[in-house]
């Protein structure tokens, strides 16, 4: 009441002497912004690669739209970009990851890392250390790990960085082996502690895949110095009960003192398939059947659901994996997509109705 009984003095006070930009930036400054701290995210690692294909994407209207103000438009605010070491090929490598997170950065986009520290796919059951890397000693990797770190955060300067990805058995194998808990713990700290020396205000992740083990994950890992819990979600492989889920998520939420991101998850709209690609997700044993069937309309409820999940338990975000992963090499390519039945794209390359949720309550 003070500050108000005072906002209107001064505005009489100095209404005829004051201009009246002045007046508009006092009522500015009173006025409250959007709360834009939910973390709406897609992971569309492959954009730059099909981005050259110089496919048509449409928005919900079936108008062509650039493909990433499609995204922007339905409310994504975050990118997820994963980041191999020295891939056979360019793509994820670190030029076109750097040159592609100036882009999304320069559009409002917050850019999320997921350091994958290997050549290749790193996941549950491979943690492969990069081919540059693997005659070190271990006291020369942690140097590695703390200087390849240390390049990300000087020249991607990313918003969220993950150390790690899906390291539910360790990272950078056979020295980081969770079996090996000094050494796992030790790795992880350099990279941790390279991001902390360059800034503080990038967010760290550590990223699991299993949510059903997270309890036990995560107490090993808790005095380390990091700011989120990452964890995955797919029916096929982390059960099909969203209910238990719910009670791993609210569990692991309400044990550590760390906020949480539902980092991965998808679900098929479809279980036909647009290129001759073997897709990962093709029959309904392997999704939550008859609740949320292969439908538009079903991985619209499946992805409101998993937002609501997320909220429920005090999560602050999640990300959409594969959103971008369209059959973008033809029809018969049998080195196209294995996820385009499970992108937020269909096979007429209009967005899906799943792409709401982003912007939705």
């Amino acid at each position: 009441m003070v500050k108000y009984f005072l906002k209107i003095t001064l505005l009489s006070f100095f209404f005829f002497s004051c201009s009246s930009n002045i007046i508009e930036k006092l009522d500015l400054e009173e006025t409250p912004t959007a709360n834009n701290s939910f973390i709406s995210a897609v992971d569309i690692s492959y954009f730059p690669k099909i981005e050259a294909y110089n496919l048509s994407f449409k928005d919900r209207n079936n108008s062509s739209k650039d493909f990433l103000n499609i995204l922007k438009e339905n409310g994504i605010n975050t990118i997820r970009l994963r980041l191999w070491h020295t891939p056979s090929d360019v793509n994820s490598g670190f030029s076109v990851v750097k040159t592609f997170s100036q882009r999304i950065k320069a559009m409002g986009f917050k850019v999320w890392l997921t350091v994958h520290y290997s050549d290749d796919w790193a996941d549950p059951a491979k943690q492969v250390t990069p081919a540059a890397w693997s005659s070190l000693s271990f006291n020369r990797l942690k140097e590695s790990v703390y200087n390849y770190t240390s390049k990300i955060m000087s020249e991607i300067h990313p918003d969220i960085i993950q150390i790690g990805n899906e390291i539910d058995n360790g990272f950078l194998h056979p020295y980081g082996h969770i079996d090996n808990q000094s050494d796992f713990l030790q790795l992880l700290s350099q990279g941790i502690s390279a991001v902390r020396n360059h800034n503080t205000t990038t967010k760290i992740m550590i990223h699991k895949a299993n949510p059903s083990s997270a309890d036990w994950f995560f107490t090993i890992v808790d005095h380390l110095d990091y700011d989120y819990i990452g964890l995955s979600y797919y029916p096929k492989w982390h059960g099909k009960d969203l209910t238990v889920l719910k009670n791993l998520l609210s569990s692991v939420s309400n044990k550590f003192d760390k906020e949480f991101i539902l980092a991965e998850t998808s679900y098929p709209f479809t279980h036909a398939w647009n290129d001759y690609t073997n897709n990962v997700i093709g029959d309904n044993s392997q999704i939550i059947y008859p609740d949320y069937p292969a439908t538009i309309n079903g991985q619209y409820d499946y992805l409101k659901e998993i937002k609501t999940i997320v909220k429920s338990v005090n999560g602050i975000g999640f990300a959409y994996w594969g959103a971008e992963w369209v059959a973008f090499d033809g029809q018969t390519s049998s080195n196209g997509s294995s996820w385009e039945n499970q992108a937020l794209f269909d096979f007429n390359l209009k967005a899906t109705k799943a792409i709401e949720v982003f912007n939705e309550d």
